[in-house]
């Protein structure tokens, strides 16, 4: 099994004079494969707007840079993927939109079924989860850990594990098979600041 590794997701909300400047410190702090940039409640020029200042940050350090459910602007604005959810795009067509070459997950939620289908029509990571209590955004779903295992026991694609994680419970779902561990609010709102928690995780996911 490949080691564990961040999948950092940005703040629903965020400045992004200040925040650019901030993105930068976090991903040099340690090992992170990749920024999803997940707005709330913005348009369509503000998310171009801020992919255009944010996606060369991640890029030039070699992170991955994926947009939550809106593949026509992930693909226009040059991110490396996309990430649908069971009720955005459906993923034959975000796959069709992004290319063959582009990365394209999807949540799965607590579901194998949906998981499969996934797999099968060939995303590039599955995502389960919420596994802990969250307030980034109300869960459809609770997961327990042992779907992680349950699915590294039968497919290859990557799995990711989101919802709550911290660095304080994270350990659980390393250690169930999380090829990545999904974090918003457990970086961005460590009490040590965001650095530190990168520093924290991957502490953690050494000693797993």
């Amino acid at each position: 099994m490949t080691d564990c590794r961040l999948y950092l997701i940005t703040p629903p909300k965020l400045d992004l004079a200040s925040f650019k400047p901030l993105l930068a410190a976090t991903l040099d702090a340690g090992d992170v494969a990749c920024v999803q940039l997940r707005l709330k409640d913005v348009g369509d020029d503000a998310v171009k707007r801020v992919i255009d200042a944010l996606r060369p940050v991640a890029q030039e350090r070699d992170v991955a840079f994926i947009l939550n459910d809106r593949p026509d602007l992930a693909a226009a604005g040059g991110c490396d993927g996309v990430h649908v959810g069971q009720d955005d795009t459906p993923y034959a067509q975000a796959r069709k939109i992004m290319g063959r070459d582009a990365i394209v997950g999807v949540t799965c939620h607590d579901s194998r079924h949906l998981a499969m289908v996934a797999g099968e029509d060939g995303a590039d990571y599955v995502a389960f989860g919420a596994f802990f209590e969250t307030a980034t955004k109300e869960p459809k779903a609770r997961a327990e850990p042992e779907i992680l295992s349950w699915w590294q026991e039968m497919m290859e694609i990557p799995c990711v594990a989101i919802g709550g994680v911290t660095v304080e419970n994270c350990r659980v779902l390393v250690e169930a098979g999380a090829d990545f561990l999904a974090v918003s609010g457990g970086v961005w709102n460590h009490k040590d600041g965001p650095a530190a928690a990168v520093k924290a995780f991957n502490a953690v996911i050494a000693g797993a």
